[in-house]
């Protein structure tokens, strides 16, 4: 809907441009009030008129002197306008740098009311944990960088605070191990339900009843005061043993120049074959690690006899037999395949170094 046109506004907009039209109009009759037969003529009589012509404060209604009037307004209205189109940007006082160091004022819209609910930043600066505040203009991510020396305070002055906070859901990278030992009895514990009105709620005793957390610790180092850890619980389809032995080939690679590609291809083959017949074909208690380890250790090769089978490869022939198109023996053929290659390149390099010798 189209907002109705401010004739008052209008008018006062375009005053200035009215006034030196009608003024102008003084130009038109001193022109008109010149003699001469040509222009050049004019123009030198016009100079003995002109003071007749602007002696008089009202202008003249004549139409060639209101048409001259007319012009010399919306030239000047024109120019005016091309002028503020082409106009820079300036910024007075303050084109130098308008930067400064913020205040209580300009960090309070960001600041929940309730103080456990916010990323604390400084002892008088925190940040709202909403990811919807009432004015999404003050919506910001969480990531805080906090960049220090060792000692400088990183973990005592800045981590354990917003820990504290227990408001949110929390992973916590603790190489010195000191963060569990120091905040977890804490989280333990938990912070205290709030009710409708965000107050405490207390059970029948008076007592105030906690939200414990569940604390759950990924030791590398010392396993046996360490969570449980099974990938092959998180397969569910080809496309994620796939993933799972891209992950595992990238991480026990080692450093130092890349292998060639080809062996690579192998053992993504042999890795795909035995987790997929793990995840497909054994027991739930035996998904894990410790039988791909043990199918890896029955794998055994005999260099003097090239029709042996061992119990893996037994294994894969009575699955084929009865699912000869299963994912596992699919990728168990390929990397057999694979295997040929290999023994046909290693007769090749035999062959060349007894010709060499010769």
């Amino acid at each position: 809907m189209k907002k109705p046109l401010n004739i008052k506004k209008l008018v006062l907009l375009n005053l200035p441009y009215i006034l030196m039209g009608l003024f102008a109009t003084n130009f038109g009759e001193a022109w008109r009030m010149a003699q001469g037969a040509d222009a050049s003529e004019k123009a030198l009589s016009l100079i003995s008129v002109l003071p007749a012509a602007l002696g008089s404060f009202w202008p003249s209604f004549h139409p060639l002197d209101l048409l001259v009037g007319l012009c010399c307004g919306a030239a000047l209205r024109l120019a005016v306008y091309l002028k503020g189109k082409n106009a820079k940007k300036y910024r007075p006082n303050i084109e130098y740098g308008s930067a400064r160091w913020g205040n209580s004022q300009d960090i309070a819209p960001y600041v929940d009311p309730v103080f456990q609910n916010n990323v604390i930043l400084t002892q008088t600066e925190r940040l709202t944990m909403s990811s919807r505040p009432k004015d999404p203009k003050t919506a910001r991510n969480k990531n805080v960088l906090v960049i220090g020396g060792s000692g400088s305070g990183k973990t005592r002055f800045w981590l354990k605070p917003n820990l504290m906070q227990l408001h949110s859901s929390y992973v916590v990278t603790d190489p010195k191990g000191t963060i569990l030992v120091e905040c977890g009895k804490l989280l333990q514990r938990g912070a205290p339900k709030l009710d409708k009105d965000g107050k405490p709620m207390k059970d029948k005793n008076g007592k105030t009843i906690y939200e414990p957390y569940r604390i759950k610790v990924l030791n590398t180092i010392n396993f046996k005061k360490s969570m449980k850890y099974n990938p092959f619980a998180y397969i569910h389809s080809e496309k994620d043993i796939l993933k799972l032995v891209t992950t595992l080939i990238a991480n026990t690679k080692g450093e130092g120049k890349a292998s060639d590609d080809f062996w690579v291809k192998a053992e993504t083959l042999l890795y795909c074959a035995l987790i997929g017949y793990i995840h497909y074909e054994a027991p739930v208690e035996e998904q894990n690690f410790s039988t791909l380890i043990e199918f890896i250790n029955a794998m055994e090769v005999r260099e003097d006899d090239e029709e042996y089978k061992n119990p893996v490869d037994l294994m894969f022939d009575a699955l084929e037999s009865e699912k000869p198109n299963h994912f596992a023996v699919r990728q168990y053929k390929k990397y057999k395949l694979a295997a040929g290659v290999i023994k046909y390149k290693r007769l090749l390099n035999q062959n060349k170094y007894k010709t060499a010798t010769a």
